[in-house]
């Protein structure tokens, strides 16, 4: 008996040029290379600087470079999702600015916001769809301009943060259902605390508090983060939900082939490393050289990592973000990266 599943059958990235280091950032506010390596693991960043570009920018050099590696005809795309929370207008939606750049003419596309996690759970939406038969080919991109929302006068928020997109190809592809060696997105567990709002936000630019010159006064538009809240509720999430998809996959320490944690803190990461008991090889992490880039950063840590990713592997993917969002999805790799 065959089953139809959703597969990654491409990545595609795009990080800008200017690389912003711990040492010039240093020069910007009081901190230190040794201050933000040893709290956060980070020794630089990405950041778009070039004026009149966003998040969408990023976002079609990521689609193009995937859709050139894959030699995919565009017209054969049913949907494309950008997951974003730094969209470059209130509206439209990001995802139709990338669309009409990219001339797509048979898909349907917009924004989803669910901050860290947000291609995670975008990437479950699009399993399910491609899962029911209505849909063939799908592009999910993760991108973000977190330089944009960046309080650079603020020396606990403004290492972290990076700018970069990562573009993924979903296509439908069958397997025998209990098989060895099956493939695709098998299985998720995604939730929502609601409760996070206090902790991880931005205080003004929204309908509850539009921007004023009060706002703009007391600079209310930049990221605001209680770091010892957010760090004990990621790591405890993000362990519970990659144990949880593990044990009821039959997965372990030893058939796990790659973890790709969100890249928020080095911190956090090992800290979820060790209570899983993975060794360093199977912990894909990035951070060093791109920092947080928020929903960018799993699809663009797949993507710096293709080249070691092969058909049949084991992946899991977890994530943690404002609101809370959290969870962890368990796939099968579809083919092997070059």
């Amino acid at each position: 008996m065959t089953k139809r599943r959703a597969i990654i059958a491409g990545l595609g990235g795009y990080v800008p040029d200017y690389v912003l280091n711990n040492d010039e950032l240093a020069r910007m506010v009081d901190t230190s290379d040794e201050w933000i390596t040893t709290r956060v693991g980070i020794k630089e960043r990405h950041i778009l600087t070039e004026e009149g570009l966003g998040t969408s920018y990023m976002a079609r050099k990521a689609a193009r470079q995937l859709l050139d590696k894959t030699g995919v005809d565009p017209d054969t795309i049913d949907a494309l999702y950008v997951a974003t929370t730094t969209a470059d207008y209130r509206f439209p939606s990001t995802a139709s600015i990338v669309l009409g750049k990219l001339g797509l003419k048979n898909a349907l596309a917009f924004d989803i916001s669910a901050a860290c996690c947000g291609f995670l759970y975008t990437l479950d939406m699009v399993a399910c769809m491609i899962e029911s038969g209505r849909y063939n080919r799908v592009v999910i991109i993760g991108a973000e301009k977190m330089s944009s929302m960046t309080d650079y006068r603020d020396r606990a928020t403004c290492p972290l943060f990076g700018d970069a997109a990562a573009a993924v190809l979903v296509e439908a592809a069958e397997d025998e259902e209990g098989e060895r060696d099956r493939i695709g997105y098998i299985d998720s567990y995604l939730r929502t605390d609601g409760k996070g709002l206090p902790f991880l936000h931005m205080k003004a630019g929204g309908s509850v508090c539009p921007a004023s010159h009060f706002t703009v006064d007391h600079r209310l538009h930049f990221i605001y983060q209680e770091g010892r809240t957010v760090y004990k509720f990621a790591v405890s999430n993000m362990t519970y939900d990659s144990e949880l998809i593990a044990e009821r996959n039959g997965l372990n320490k030893d058939n796990i082939d790659f973890i790709v944690p969100h890249q928020a803190n080095l911190r956090i990461i090992e800290a979820v490393q060790k209570r899983l008991e993975l060794p360093d090889d199977k912990v894909i992490v990035n951070i060093e050289h791109i920092g947080n880039s928020s929903a960018a950063s799993i699809p663009l840590a797949l993507w710096e990592n293709e080249h070691r990713l092969r058909r049949g592997h084991n992946i899991i993917l977890t994530a943690f973000g404002a609101g809370f969002v959290h969870g962890a999805s368990y796939l099968r790799w579809a083919y092997d990266g070059k």
